[in-house]
């Protein structure tokens, strides 16, 4: 059943990724755009990002499926673009913070849908990868936070284009499959 509703949405899994991949690539083109404009992209990639999960988190509820952690993630992609294109003026510090927080929390959320997902196909690392590139990337932000502006738009560039590649890669993955053991054969179940 979490399969069918994974591989039904395969499309949401490269759309995030090719999302990643455009906003990786604008960061990594253009590293000496100022703060304040690489606020508004990562805002507006929070806030579509976000946006996703939640029309997600609602197909899954309308087939009576679990929703939660798709809500989740959805809320704080939504409320993060929010505060960041409402308060553009924000301290370096503090957008640091929330992108740090964000990446986190979002990662969690990824290892977690990974570790619910290795009962069904093998291929579950990419999602797991995924977690552990965005808490990894997080941690670093957080406590690193004395890079400069330039620096910092080429990990976030690294990060989204890593991230949209392991997401392209499941949601091809996911397309491919017609059945949870085409992926690979289903992790074995302690007894």
């Amino acid at each position: 059943m979490f399969f069918d509703a994974l591989k039904a949405n395969w499309w949401v899994f490269v759309l995030r990724g090719v999302c990643g991949l455009v906003f990786g690539a604008l960061a990594l083109l253009l590293p000496d755009v100022t703060f304040a404009t690489l606020v508004w992209i990562f805002g507006a990639y929070a806030f579509v990002d976000g946006a996703i999960n939640i029309v997600c988190a609602v197909r899954k509820a309308r087939a009576g499926e679990r929703w939660g952690a798709l809500l989740a993630a959805g809320v704080v992609g939504l409320a993060v673009g929010a505060v960041t294109v409402v308060w553009p003026a924000i301290t370096a510090l503090a957008l640091l913070a929330m992108i740090a927080l964000w990446a986190i929390t979002i990662g969690v959320l990824e290892v977690i849908a990974a570790v619910r997902l290795r009962k069904e196909i093998q291929g579950e690392w990419l999602l797991g990868l995924s977690g552990i590139a965005s808490i990894a990337f997080g941690a670093v932000v957080l406590f690193a936070p004395g890079a400069g502006a330039l620096a910092i738009a080429v990990w976030v560039g690294v990060y989204a284009i890593l991230i949209g590649s392991t997401l392209i890669g499941l949601g091809v993955r996911l397309r491919m499959a017609s059945e949870p053991g085409e992926m690979g054969t289903p992790a074995p179940t302690a007894v």
